[in-house]
């Protein structure tokens, strides 16, 4: 068995999901589907503006990560609304282009800890606890609505040094809450 050498690294891991898609890929034709589904990934995909790492592509979601220069809450928030306004400007082209309805949304999980990457063949992997937490925090029952962006408490204590004190800017918002044990959840 041949060990990979590789540094721990910490990092941030970003998971944009789209919401809807079981039931979307249960009722849609299997074609229109895959067309829709391709070209909404694809629109978060170009509007990635902080150059993260593409680790895979998950069915209806894209695992992000970045290890070096981590963005701060700032560029993220922004970045998060790059790819949600993207997201929806695809979204209502599709709906024009094919003339149906699109039930689909965004929801944007932003992680941040301790991961490595691994090799088996061709395909490299994302390993560490932060990778599974995140994935984790999609299945969450916090949120009560999408489209939103949930940030943990690891990412806000990597980017400040009281994360409940300082975004209190966002705490006035009528769409946001911070929740201790997770951080903010953010609804666009």
């Amino acid at each position: 068995m041949q060990e990979h050498t590789a540094d721990n690294k910490k990092g941030m891991v970003m998971i944009p999901d789209i919401s809807g898609f079981t039931d979307f890929v249960i009722k849609s034709n299997m074609f229109v589907g895959k067309y829709i589904t391709e070209s909404l990934l694809k629109s978060v995909m170009d509007s990635n503006m902080l150059c993260l790492e593409i680790s895979e592509i998950e069915g209806d979601a894209i695992l992000f990560y970045k290890h070096h220069n981590l963005p701060t809450f700032e560029e993220t928030l922004m970045q998060i609304e790059q790819m949600y306004n993207e997201f929806q400007k695809e979204c209502q082209r599709l709906a024009s282009q094919l003339a149906i309805e699109i039930p689909l949304s965004l929801k944007i999980i932003v992680h941040y800890g301790e991961f490595i990457k691994y090799k088996i063949g061709k395909f490299e992997k994302l390993y560490g606890a932060p990778v599974v937490e995140a994935h984790k925090m999609l299945k969450n029952h916090i949120a009560e609505y999408p489209p939103y962006a949930l940030f943990s408490d690891a990412f806000l204590k990597a980017n400040f040094n009281y994360p409940e004190k300082s975004t209190l800017g966002y705490d006035k918002c009528d769409d946001c809450k911070y929740l201790p044990a997770i951080g903010y959840i953010h609804y666009l």
